[in-house]
């Protein structure tokens, strides 16, 4: 049986606004997106889609190439909505009936530029780069007539990163994607190393038929990139919650791809949590529940990492009965960096944040708060 999101979750997944869609307001990602689709627009019909937040299961894995025990599929990393609706996991959920619909097309081009952007929802890890529901858009050339070649896939490259991001280094090594052949991953050089922008390829036969598209006849170039990330190394901004700030100083220059001008960044807050949770369970699915237990506090949250992971087994007897451990748990040290983007906690602030987190992530029987009373969950 699939764990489903419950309703308050879904709710807060849906109101969450897409920075990508004008519709929603200007913001630096649009200009991004802009920048992208006229470099590769060029000489051929263009067509940008935009598709809801819940889509088929068998949209975003299986008519992609997902194999049935794929880990991706995992409750853990996708959210469910039911045993065959989710919150898409990636922009690529758009590319089936994307394709679908050009197949039904009596008038289809002949030379095709699918443009798919919109917000995508995961568990993931708290830092600076990563949140749990990431820009992406996924860029398909679809062309009848004539067959796909790794050196049109280079071209597209080569047009694409100048866009995005001007006078940058760039390479391609080689990786395998389920909806893609000859599959390559795009990386730039930001001084500091290597990071990939994209992840891209020759579209791969099979999900073309099974969108109803001969591949004897059609043939593309399949390209998913984080628009988060590539605005990111834009502007040399150096925290992803940026993009959502609310104070002024910020949000101003979300409305531009001029460098960022650094403003104050007050001092961070730093609580630490004594937890007991089921072995192996990992920083992304306590990030998801932190950020679940929040709500439109999370922000405040700069970082969640675990310092130390000792299983119930080699715990001294005094700390098991202390924490109400048992076989098949472990005991995680986490550490909680606080940081708002506009101002400085106070203590009571941050105590209230760390018992709440502390709340979500600890699934021992006793509790140890920092602001009594609190009522056990």
């Amino acid at each position: 049986m699939t764990a489903t999101l419950e309703p308050d979750a879904v709710a807060a997944a849906l109101a969450l606004r897409d920075l990508t869609d004008p519709a929603h307001g200007p913001h630096a990602l649009q200009l991004l997106l802009d920048a992208a689709v006229a470099a590769l627009g060029r000489h051929r019909a263009v067509s940008v889609q935009r598709q809801g937040a819940a889509v088929a299961v068998e949209d975003n894995y299986d008519r992609l190439g997902y194999a049935p025990s794929a880990v991706t599929r995992e409750s853990r990393y996708s959210r469910y909505l039911s045993e065959t609706v989710m919150l898409r996991s990636h922009t690529s959920a758009a590319v089936p009936p994307a394709l679908r619909a050009l197949a039904g097309r009596p008038d289809a081009p002949d030379d095709l530029l699918l443009v798919l952007p919109g917000l995508v929802h995961r568990r993931d890890a708290i830092d600076r780069l990563h949140v749990g529901e990431p820009h992406q858009v996924d860029l398909w050339r679809i062309v009848r007539g004539r067959r796909m070649t790794p050196a049109d896939l280079q071209e597209m490259l080569a047009a694409l990163v100048p866009a995005i991001l001007p006078g940058a280094r760039w390479r391609t090594v080689a990786a395998d994607h389920p909806y893609t052949a000859a599959g390559r991953q795009l990386d730039v050089d930001t001084g500091d190393g290597w990071v990939e922008l994209a992840e891209c390829g020759l579209a791969a036969p099979g999900v073309l038929r099974r969108a109803g598209l001969d591949p004897d006849r059609w043939s593309g170039l399949a390209l998913g990139m984080g628009l988060d990330r590539a605005l990111m190394l834009r502007k040399g901004l150096p925290d992803i919650r940026l993009l959502r700030a609310a104070d002024p100083r910020i949000a101003g220059q979300m409305q531009d791809l001029e460098p960022w001008r650094p403003v104050s960044m007050l001092p961070p807050t730093g609580r630490d949590l004594s937890i007991v949770v089921a072995a192996g369970t990992d920083t992304d699915l306590l990030g998801d529940r932190a950020r679940r237990a929040l709500g439109a506090d999370a922000q405040v949250l700069e970082s969640l990492s675990v310092r130390t992971a000792t299983p119930h087994e080699r715990l001294p007897q005094h700390v098991r009965a202390r924490l109400g451990s048992r076989p098949g748990q472990e005991n995680l040290l986490v550490r909680l960096v606080l940081r708002p983007l506009d101002r400085t906690l106070t203590d009571h602030e941050a105590n209230d944040v760390r018992d709440r987190v502390y709340a979500a992530l600890h699934e021992g029987p006793h509790h140890e708060w920092t602001l009594p009373p609190r009522v056990t969950p």
